[in-house]
């Protein structure tokens, strides 16, 4: 499938070669009828357990801006922010493919200064793909000639929200669903290695795909997709917002953290945390020595040292 093997030898707990996940794997697995699965991530931790769950298509999305940043749409994360999350993210994969998305304003100048923009993704951050939104097919294909793997994305395009007057499902007529395979057939021409397909009607999304050489992901657009990708926040419950129809919550992180948060809070109010145990302490010839006690002083009582930290005698020995 075209991948390429790591050894192992790190503290995860595969103790296996690990198979590294590359474009061209993604189009094997469309191949072979297998779904490939995508998340969104923006840190090392969470990169980390998406990873070694086997995930195959990590994207380091721009929706960083509002689940992250607390900002009210994408368009006001930087390139800058994108890079250092994507570095962070980076840092803590080995099999799954990384993927970049290019911010709002980065390509949408000349392409010299969208490929410059591109570039700095893969040489400072290490992402191994980068994604643009619209039909933007010169840039796709100078991003290819320039040896940079990139994704499309049409239908609900996030960074045009206030063209289209908010998030609305796209391709709602049977021109533009016409419109919509023209411009995905033109972007998988032109170099993309796959395309996510963002709330569109199931129908389209299978009209499409079932055309389409290469692999589509979709996210709001039902499941004949060749993979599917949801925001990290929306399959936990981070986000402080209602979910899209499109999301099936796997878990509640909101609730486990916030009881944690509030049991610690409580335990702080009354003085239940930290306890002995959890405290580090003098050697037995220092509170001998704070106590003004000889020093053949027998203190049966002293409390040993839990800390690990060798206890050192008054002759210099443990």
């Amino acid at each position: 499938m075209n991948l390429t093997n790591f050894p192992g030898g790190d503290s995860s707990p595969q103790a296996f070669p690990v198979t590294k996940v590359t474009m061209p794997a993604l189009a094997e697995m469309k191949r072979q009828g297998k779904p490939i699965s995508a998340l969104t991530a923006y840190d090392y931790s969470t990169a980390r357990l998406v990873d070694e769950a086997g995930i195959d298509l990590l994207l380091v999305g721009d929706s960083l801006a509002m689940v992250v940043l607390g900002h009210e749409n994408t368009l006001a994360v930087t390139v800058d922010e994108m890079l250092h999350h994507t570095r962070a993210v980076r840092r803590a994969v080995r099999r799954a493919l990384v993927v970049a998305d290019m911010p709002f304003g980065s390509y949408h100048g000349t392409i010299a200064e969208a490929l410059t923009n591109a570039v700095r993704f893969v040489k400072e951050a290490g992402a191994e793909a980068v994604k643009i939104e619209g039909p933007r097919v010169e840039l796709v294909r100078a991003l290819t000639e320039a040896q940079i793997p990139v994704i499309g994305h049409l239908g609900l395009t996030p960074q045009s929200v206030h063209r289209m007057g908010g998030y609305r499902v796209q391709a709602r007529t049977a021109n533009e669903v016409r419109r919509l395979k023209t411009d995905a057939l033109a972007l998988a021409k032109a170099g993309a290695g796959a395309l996510v397909l963002e709330g569109v009607p199931r129908e389209a999304a299978a009209a499409i795909t079932a055309e389409l050489s290469i692999p589509t992901i979709g996210i709001g657009a039902g499941p004949d997709c060749d993979g599917q990708i949801l925001v990290f926040h929306d399959l936990v419950n981070l986000t402080f917002a209602p979910a899209a129809k499109f999301v099936r919550r796997y878990g509640d992180a909101a609730t486990l953290f916030r009881a944690a948060i509030e049991q610690y809070r409580e335990d702080v109010e009354h003085h239940v945390f930290p306890s002995d145990e959890e405290s580090y302490h003098l050697p037995a010839a220092a509170r001998r020595s704070l106590r003004n006690e000889p020093a053949g002083f027998d203190d049966n009582d002293a409390v040993v040292n839990r800390d690990g930290l060798p206890d050192w005698g008054e002759s210099g020995q443990s």
